[in-house]
């Protein structure tokens, strides 16, 4: 009982005059949220029917316009004004999905409700996979791993295996060197956590390390994912954040239905 009335009251809104920010989204009866499509997190229906956005990132800030009683207005911004709208006061908060970095830390604060991660996957039936049970496992000599020259993962992979042997090839458009698997050129290449799943729903035989949770939880560089806010709003943040707290197992489900519906 006394843990259900502290969540309670941890999601209730501060009262007039603790923030001044939410003093006046309570006053225009709006709450303005700037919006850029980033899957999973946010997604924009361009179908015309249903609301216009869902994911995660859509799912909290319409709990936070339902709890200040106001509408939730989406502002549409680009990658290059997403984060500047905030000082500038022309939206309330940036929810299209930010990593956070410790250059985005010197001028917004995070509420943090996901993360983006890499997992590393390989073929099968490849018998030097047949011991690998772990992506420690993949740092060695008898292993060649397989990534696109000049991607998000090349210095990474480099860190990470310096064991391995590697094989560079240029991007072919795709989300990662799957040809290079298959093809039994190399035996294990990374992919961002969130395309690995629908890559195994759509190339057979292929296996992925972390394996817990189909490397959905995967911790490998790893990078928090949330929405921002400008500095210096104290109270606001901390009810933004006990609020996405509470919400945790909401928001889980909804990227995971993402994720899932993918094509």
């Amino acid at each position: 009982m006394a843990v259900g009335v502290s969540q309670t009251f941890a999601q209730a809104p501060p009262a007039p005059g603790a923030s001044p920010r939410i003093d006046a989204i309570r006053k225009s009866g709006e709450l303005r949220v700037a919006v850029l499509q980033n899957s999973p997190w946010l997604l924009e229906n361009t179908t015309g029917g249903g609301q216009a956005w869902s994911g995660p990132a859509w799912t909290l800030a319409t709990e936070y316009a339902r709890l200040l009683n106001v509408k939730l207005v989406p502002v549409a911004v680009s990658h290059e004004t997403k984060v500047p709208v905030l000082a500038a006061n022309q939206v309330d908060m940036t929810i299209s999905p930010l990593g956070e970095t410790p250059e985005r830390l010197k001028v917004v604060d995070f509420v943090i409700y996901s993360t983006t991660s890499v997992c590393m996957f390989g073929r099968s039936g490849n018998d030097k996979l047949a011991k690998v049970k772990s992506v420690d496992d993949l740092n060695s000599p008898d292993i060649t791993i397989a990534y696109f020259t000049g991607g998000a993962e090349e210095n990474w992979v480099k860190e990470r295996f310096p064991k391995a042997k590697f094989r560079a090839v240029a991007s072919s458009g795709a989300t990662a060197p799957v040809e290079e698997i298959m093809a039994k050129r190399a035996d294990a290449a990374p992919i961002n956590r969130v395309p690995w799943v629908g890559l195994n729903q759509k190339v057979k035989g292929l296996t992925v390390y972390p394996q817990e949770n189909n490397c959905q939880g995967s911790k490998e560089k790893a990078s928090p994912v949330g929405l921002a806010v400008d500095k210096n709003q104290q109270v606001y943040l901390d009810w933004l954040r006990a609020v996405g707290k509470a919400l945790e197992p909401k928001l889980a489900a909804e990227e995971k239905r993402v994720i899932e519906n993918l094509k």
